[in-house]
């Protein structure tokens, strides 16, 4: 480290600085994990602790916030440079705001970024008070994000939380989320005579009442599984420990002669792909004439703690391919597997082709990760020592880890949208969560086993062995995307920050078969869910046969087209499907009906013990 003692009053004023912004974001980083813990179970433990249930190894965060200060004190001069600028614009604030109060027409300093909903309310523009208050917190959240990204010298895990975790503080510390700096808020205060806090004071003892750590979204009490979600006729034909397997009623009188064999992600429920008539997948596959069959993940309790990534595999996709060819007779199967499903889709896809199986013919991909080298901002949850951590908590949860966990981390990701306009709205504007079934199925979160977590955890994200020939073997068998020959289709979103659309991408060069990727506008849900009758967003496709190296490469000749990309999805799986044969129902094959879809599985709130037989 260079020596400063004789550097001189301005680099040891920089010196002095550095070391109060490294405790002062220490500080503010353990804070902002008091907030997001008492959105949690609770679990016994201190914040930032395994005990806690917190999906954040706060001894992580904080090792990191004391690197980058140690690499500040290698160039204090740049952080008094950097304070310079720092006071130069709440010079150039200050003084645009003494203009606007002297009646002269000025351009703000600092503007929200496009996107920014929450300074919305005129009075942000009009007041001078709430100006300078907003154009203030910008200025100060700029230059600070900046200036930790500006630290040289950190390996790039280290930059990436530093990162990360002042950008949750900069949201935290908002104007917008406290009354006193709220025109909209105190606004609503003087018009309802202070209702809105007391409505908003019941609305947070009622969040903590309820135990289980989340802030309401949704009027969870508006839907209901089968009446008005999920209501797609169908039925429970095959169940195991781990799924129950819905084969839907058909619509055409005719079906193509290949079954479509859907694999969901585990975190969350079936339905998103059902959740009301206008914009169901499930429906709208039915009326192109398929026979959909959709896997219902099963919500773990503590008996299923050991099962492994392998079980998954095999009582999912696997037991599915199998109860398939009883029910229709086919053996052959169109496959779609969405997120962590659909990586799980990708290994089973390996398993097939290294025992020289074909039974499944083509294969979609929504919002699929195979390749882990860049996952996007997740991995600022995941190294060795933040898996150790979280398995600590999984332990004490009885070898679990609860479904609220992993939404509190996702909503880390898009902390203004999911966390803190949720906070103003119920809490300072006194406001009751809307109905929205969207939301509502994103607050139906599942446990997953410990060992499953783990193995995906490690094996995947942190040291990418899926996108490596033979590193990994599921049941003795060993695992290499690149025997997989059959056509693809994969679909990610520009905007999704779970499967971010580079990382997708890489997927392309690892299948040895023909692949058609497409990109959609919009996130990890909006990008895949969007009806064509909606009209919404666009999608983008590249005839031109590459290669490409980069997802920015591919997009440079692609070509934009307006609406839902599943027109392009079924002009590519059609053709693929076979000839027409008379619509098959559920229970004409070799098993019976088991019960009405959505089926026990979808059902489980809690896991107090599994309807298995």
């Amino acid at each position: 480290m260079t020596d400063h003692s004789n550097s001189g009053p301005a680099s040891q004023s920089a010196h002095d600085d550095a070391a109060r912004l490294a405790e002062a974001m220490t500080a503010a980083a353990e804070q902002i994990q008091r907030i997001l813990q008492a959105q949690m179970p609770r679990g016994g433990g201190a914040p930032g602790s395994a005990a806690s249930g917190s999906p954040v190894d706060m001894d992580s965060v904080n090792d990191a916030f004391q690197e980058m200060f140690k690499r500040m004190l290698d160039d204090p001069a740049k952080l008094f440079a950097a304070q310079t600028r720092l006071w130069q614009d709440y010079l150039a604030v200050w003084q645009n705001t003494r203009a606007r109060a002297d009646g002269e027409q000025v351009d703000p300093i600092a503007v929200p970024d496009r996107g920014d909903k929450r300074f919305r309310d005129e009075a942000w523009a009009e007041h001078e008070a709430f100006d300078l208050v907003k154009q203030s917190y910008l200025v100060t959240s700029r230059w600070l994000t900046q200036t930790v990204q500006g630290v040289e010298g950190l390996d790039e895990k280290t930059a990436q939380k530093v990162d990360f975790y002042t950008r949750q503080f900069v949201d935290a510390m908002a104007p917008t989320n406290f009354l006193l700096t709220n025109p909209t808020a105190l606004k609503a205060t003087v018009d309802s005579r202070g209702e809105n806090l007391v409505r908003g004071l019941q609305n947070l003892l009622d969040d903590l009442e309820r135990g289980d750590g989340q802030i309401r979204i949704t009027d969870a009490a508006a839907f209901e599984l089968g009446k008005n979600v999920a209501t797609t006729p169908g039925s429970v034909i095959y169940q195991n420990e781990l799924i129950q397997l819905l084969q839907f009623d058909p619509t055409t009188d005719e079906v193509y002669r290949q079954p479509l064999l859907i694999v969901p992600p585990w975190i969350n429920k079936y339905y998103i792909l059902d959740l009301r008539p206008e914009n169901s997948f499930i429906k709208w596959a039915t009326e192109r004439g398929y026979t959909v069959f959709v896997v219902s993940w099963v919500n773990p309790d503590e008996s299923l703690a050991e099962r492994e990534f392998e079980d998954y595999m095999l009582q999912g996709p696997l037991a599915a391919l199998d109860a398939i060819e009883r029910a229709t007779g086919e053996q052959q199967v169109s496959a779609i597997g969405y997120c962590i499903g659909g990586t799980l889709t990708a290994a089973t896809l390996a398993y097939l082709a290294a025992k020289g199986e074909n039974r499944i013919a083509n294969c979609t991909f929504f919002a699929t990760q195979v390749d882990f080298s860049d996952p996007g901002e997740l991995s600022v949850f995941i190294d060795e020592r933040q898996i150790a951590s979280l398995e600590e908590v999984m332990e004490r949860q009885g070898g679990l880890l609860d479904g609220s966990q992993m939404a509190t981390t996702f909503s880390m990701l898009r902390s203004n949208d999911l966390i803190w306009s949720y906070v103003v709205s119920n809490y300072l504007m006194g406001k009751e969560p809307p109905p929205f079934d969207l939301l509502y199925w994103n607050s139906d979160a599942t446990r997953m086993p410990m060992r499953m977590h783990s193995y995906y955890l490690r094996n995947m994200y942190l040291h990418n062995l899926l996108a490596q020939p033979n590193a990994l073997s599921m049941d003795n068998v060993p695992i290499d995307l690149t025997r997989v020959n059959i056509p693809i289709y994969m679909q990610a979103s520009k905007e999704d920050h779970i499967a971010p659309v580079g990382s997708v991408f890489k997927g392309t060069r690892i299948f040895s078969g023909p692949v058609r990727f497409m990109t959609a506008g919009s996130g990890h849900i909006a990008g895949v869910i969007n009806h064509p009758a909606a009209n919404k967003y666009m999608h983008w496709t590249n005839e031109n046969s590459g290669p490409y190296a980069t997802v920015e490469e591919w997009l440079a000749d692609a070509t934009e087209t307006p609406g839902s990309w599943w027109g392009d999805w079924e002009a590519w799986l059609a053709p693929q499907s076979g000839d027409r044969v008379p619509a098959r129902r559920p229970g004409e094959g070799e098993l019976p009906v088991i019960e009405p879809a959505p089926g026990a599985y979808a059902r489980m709130k809690s896991a107090k013990s599994n309807p298995a037989t």
